[in-house]
């Protein structure tokens, strides 16, 4: 059935049809009394919800920074998945510890990181954020004497927040679940790509956690780390680099060149489910202090076996959580060094065709496109957004809105292994089709 998913999922279109959305009420039923067929089971949770899926396993989504899941990433989640370890103790899983340790060094190795930093597996970026800022807080803590694991936070030094005016969401989400006020957050000016403007940030000091991003989430643009981390470390502030997709540029030697200082900050957390292509809830954060991630994450209790080994349950939040680093493994594995910038690559290639396209077509390009993320528009916003309706309509291709500048306009993010040049080649018709019929002269 999974097989049978696959290779008709560039026969359909990208969002599920009103039927298969109608087909999922069928779900809705009454806690059944009795057992049913195993595999009947499985054949209604085909027949009613492989249709009522996005298909972001194929080449034509482009809605948000979503990557498909490479054959033998789902290949080792399968055997992952039989096996049902849980890699908190190493006791527990020697196999997934053994392979987050692999993975770790393998990953602060494509992305050129200090090769001592602390690496956690953990399910999206905002987790990887939560684990950083709260790391950070209690490595800026102690450099005072503050044991927060100890004292807690009612007494604690303030620690103040400087963030990029367009820095993610997540950041402010994971912010929150630490105790953080949206109102404590001390917003940084950014230029017309989003990048931070370092001459115009608030002056730092060594209770300060700065938040700055590989890749707007617009534009794909990176703020200006030499500068910020230069400014950062005379004043004893922390660093974190939100690299949730744009991190994996630092795994392309031609575009490496756009991360120039990244690696001069304290913390850093990317998905793997998007750039990389593994299953969803994937996921890491790197830390260079590794003493604060102990203070932080450790715990022990008298049938938790202890050994010199490393713990990934002394790492994250969770002591018992699925063996995501198999996954990674699989993917880094059967891509190698090369493969997995060979990847990054071909979606920037895409991008910048569709850039192209989308330009000869009538369309205005709103950002400088240096990775993977277009933002482009009409002449006005409501012919902008008749236009998105149709193409969202028509089915070949998915993408979604965005603001832009205070302009509504539209968004292509090229994440997937699985678009190809004949995708493109489809999809650009398509837009230009559709532009042509409602932007006529």
């Amino acid at each position: 059935m999974a097989l049978d998913y696959l290779e008709n999922i560039e026969n359909r279109a990208v969002m599920p049809t009103n039927e298969a959305l109608e087909n999922l009420e069928n779900f809705h039923e009454p806690m059944p009394s009795q057992s049913s067929s195993a595999l009947d089971v499985i054949k209604t949770l085909h027949q009613l919800g492989s249709p009522g899926t996005v298909a972001t396993q194929g080449g034509r989504f482009y809605g948000f920074v979503q990557g498909s899941a490479l054959p033998v990433s789902v290949a080792a989640h399968w055997l992952a998945t039989t096996w049902d370890q849980n890699a908190g103790p190493w006791i527990l899983s020697p196999v997934a510890a053994e392979l987050e340790s692999v993975v770790s060094n393998w990953l602060l190795d494509i992305f050129d990181l200090p090769r001592d930093a602390t690496v956690g597996f953990v399910t999206g970026a905002t987790m990887g954020e939560f684990c950083s800022f709260a790391a950070a807080r209690s490595a800026l803590l102690m450099k005072h004497g503050y044991d927060i694991k100890k004292a807690g936070l009612r007494n604690a030094p303030k620690i103040r927040i400087v963030a990029s005016a367009e820095i993610h969401p997540t950041n402010i989400t994971a912010l929150g679940y630490l105790g953080f006020g949206t109102d404590e957050i001390e917003y940084c000016p950014v230029d017309n790509q989003g990048r931070v403007i370092p001459e115009k940030m608030p002056p730092l000091d060594e209770f300060t956690l700065v938040l700055l991003q590989a890749g707007n989430i617009n534009s794909g643009a990176f703020d200006p780390y030499t500068e910020i981390c230069a400014l950062a470390g005379k004043a004893g502030a922390w660093v974190h680099v939100d690299g949730a997709f744009g991190l994996w540029a630092r795994a392309s030697s031609k575009l490496h060149p756009l991360t120039k200082g990244l690696e001069l900050a304290d913390s850093w957390s990317t998905d793997g489910h998007k750039w990389l292509n593994i299953p969803q809830d994937s996921a890491v954060y790197i830390c260079r202090d590794a003493g604060a991630v102990k203070n932080v994450f450790s715990i022990s209790a008298p049938y938790l076996v202890q050994t010199d080994r490393r713990q990934p349950n002394n790492l994250t939040p969770e002591l018992s959580r699925r063996a995501r680093g198999v996954e990674f493994w699989a993917a880094l594995k059967f891509l190698g060094r090369k493969g997995v910038a060979e990847q990054i690559e071909r979606c920037c290639r895409h991008a910048m065709r569709f850039e192209a396209a989308l330009k000869n077509a009538g369309y205005e390009i709103l950002n400088n496109v240096v990775l993977n993320q277009i933002v482009f528009a009409c002449k006005n916003e409501k012919i902008t957004k008749t236009v998105l309706a149709a193409i969202q309509g028509e089915g070949t291709l998915w993408l979604g809105p965005t603001v832009w500048k205070g302009r509504f306009a539209m968004r292509i993010s090229v994440s997937s292994w699985a678009t190809t040049d004949a995708d493109v080649s489809r999809c650009i018709k398509v837009l230009g089709n559709i532009f042509r019929a409602h932007n006529r002269p």
